[in-house]
């Protein structure tokens, strides 16, 4: 169970930071970060703007209800039960350690999860189906276990086409929703689109021009005036709101089916399902630990690694509760990162929140009606944040033609899930879990082929440098192999500056030299660059030359050596018998 005292916390007055918080560089565009605790006014405020975020993903749990033609009070009862499943993994989220991320970061109702969820209430309805989300459970915790030894597979290129794509993937669900669209049949109502503009202009305007603590509440501000131009205009008529607040104000949630089942046959979708929500969720959580540090370099998958297991015993109790599969909700960051607010002391208010509203049906009634163009305009501001966070992650890595394929590849058909659906409707059963969303196919293409196009790569390589075009040789190579690793460049440039420097100091000694033998070596932490030649070794100034010594021969040496120590973060000189090699090391 949750420790008490920390729950209570929540409601209490801030204590400011954390004393155990990771060391990172806190990004100034932040009003609140990930070790912070705001007011507790904005604390609930950004929580309850999070709840309407998550109520998005209950619409999966009535699409899973409706295909076996069952009945809304049965959508209900899995919906409420799943609220439950979602608040507790929310929580769990955010601590840090084995279990959870240490990151703010809430979990709902999953869309990878709805194909293979279908199938199985299909097949052997609903104790089949939470048998089934049980299992994933079982399946997301297994494979949070192995996850730290799998960094090969999370480049940045790779988290950032998943981010991405989850942004992406809200144009289908967003824009519809915010002309008024409903699908084949029907055509977008200007007094939708009116509802819908009015509401992404003012969380815009919250955002961009107010830079108070208010900044932190767009969203309240944007839901407020769609639901009172909504209801102004009919887009929600006012006795289909009257009727929904009809519900009781306390009312217990209860199972649909008692019992559990299972079907080998299945195991196969929901393995390629979870699979693939994994994978999504370490994008997501990537993204989360970029948002809160300026410095950051690569993904913790130890932080992974927990937030998967919170999702795992999350979809874990959601199955065995009568519930289903719980995973990150990518829009919800969006929403963090529009804010300003990542402080994981959210976690526990909107994990309380989300929960208590499965036992209150007259407030979650408020959620039920929300008007679609007011969805739409809540998942098209959201997406904003997730795409472009999603893109700087992409490119904060070198690429070369291969992880330019990779990510090109996987992108492209990645979109035609969305923009030609067709394409995929006759797959076979056991695969349609990939295809169930832009996201998920992108997301199995990019690992895919990131592994596959790592054939070929040598880890170290070494070239011959002579006067005369040792500068042009080694600008060329570096650049070459550190996109080919997928290097940061500020690194790659020190390492081609510390390299130049060397060889010219090298050359600087020895007069008569004619060749230095140059070798470098990536393993994702540290560049290891080395030159070696036969000649005497260099000396490294201690501090910078005086102005007055620049202008002779030696005041250019000792500046050129001087320079080696201030690009590489170490050197070490060896000699021996005529030999002389020069180590350098980055950090990467």
């Amino acid at each position: 169970m949750f420790p008490i005292p920390q729950l209570l916390s929540a409601f209490l007055p801030p204590s400011g930071d954390n004393g155990n918080a990771v060391a990172r560089k806190r990004p100034s565009s932040l009003l609140y970060d990930v070790d912070e605790t705001p007011p507790l006014w904005v604390r609930l405020g950004v929580s309850f703007q999070h709840v309407f975020l998550l109520s998005v993903g209950w619409l999966y749990v009535v699409v899973i209800v409706n295909s076996i033609g069952g009945t809304e009070a049965q959508a209900e009862s899995i919906i409420r039960i799943s609220m439950i499943a979602g608040g507790l993994a929310t929580i769990l989220q955010s601590t840090r350690g084995v279990l959870g991320s240490g990151y703010f970061c809430p979990l709902t109702s999953s869309l990878i999860f709805l194909p293979p969820s279908i199938l199985a209430v299909q097949t052997g309805g609903y104790t089949l189906l939470f048998g089934m989300i049980a299992t994933a459970g079982i399946l997301l915790s297994l494979m949070s276990r192995v996850l730290d030894r799998a960094r090969v597979l999370f480049p940045p290129e790779v988290t950032g086409l998943m981010v991405a794509m989850a942004g992406l993937q809200l144009i289908r669900l967003g824009c519809p929703r915010f002309v008024g669209y409903n699908g084949p049949g029907s055509v977008p109502e200007l007094r939708a689109f009116v509802v819908g503009a009015v509401t992404l202009i003012v969380m815009v305007g919250a955002t961009v021009w107010n830079k108070g603590k208010l900044h932190a509440l767009p969203m309240l501000m944007g839901l407020s005036a769609g639901y009172i131009l909504a209801l102004g205009s009919g887009v929600l008529p006012w006795p289909q709101f009257v009727r929904e607040l009809n519900e009781p104000w306390i009312n217990f949630p209860h199972r649909v089916a008692s019992g559990l089942n299972f079907r080998f046959s299945l195991l196969a979708p929901f393995l390629i399902a979870s699979l693939t929500a994994g994978l999504k969720m370490v994008g997501d959580l990537t993204l989360c630990q970029k948002i809160n540090d300026s410095d950051w370099k690569r993904t913790d998958m130890k932080s992974a690694s927990g937030g998967i297991l919170a999702s795992g015993l999350g979809t874990l109790f959601s199955g065995l509760s009568g519930g289903v599969a719980q995973t990150t909700v990518a829009s919800s960051i969006g929403l963090s990162l529009a804010t300003g607010t990542t402080s994981r002391s959210l976690a526990i208010p909107t994990g309380i929140m989300v929960a208590a509203l499965a036992f209150f049906p007259k407030l979650a009634a408020v959620l039920a009606v929300m008007p679609a163009p007011v969805v739409g305009a809540i998942l098209i501001y959201s997406a904003c944040f997730i795409v472009l966070g999603g893109m700087q992650l992409l490119t904060s890595r070198m690429l070369d033609s291969r992880r330019i394929f990779a990510v090109g590849i996987s992108l492209l058909f990645g979109l035609s899930v969305d923009m030609a659906p067709e394409l995929y409707r006759h797959a076979p059963e056991v695969f349609r879990p990939l295809f169930s969303s832009s996201t998920a196919l992108a997301t199995i293409l990019v690992v895919s082929l990131s592994l596959l196009f790592r054939l070929g790569i040598a880890r170290r390589v070494g070239f011959e440098v002579v006067p005369g075009d040792a500068m042009e040789k080694i600008n060329s190579k570096m650049e070459e192999h550190g996109a080919a690793w997928g290097m940061r460049r500020e690194v790659v440039i020190r390492a081609i500056q510390a390299v130049n420097e060397t060889v010219n100091s090298a050359l600087a000694f020895n007069p008569g030299l004619e060749r230095v033998e140059v070798s470098i070596e990536f393993d994702e932490f540290k560049l290891g660059a080395d030159v070696e030649y036969e000649g005497v070794p260099i000396q490294l100034a201690e501090s910078a030359p005086s102005p007055e010594s620049l202008i002779t021969d030696q005041g250019i040496a000792l500046l050129s050596t001087f320079m080696i120590r201030q690009f590489a973060d170490r050197v070490r000189i060896k000699a021996h018998k005529g030999a002389c090699r020069i180590e350098l090391t980055f950090d990467h």
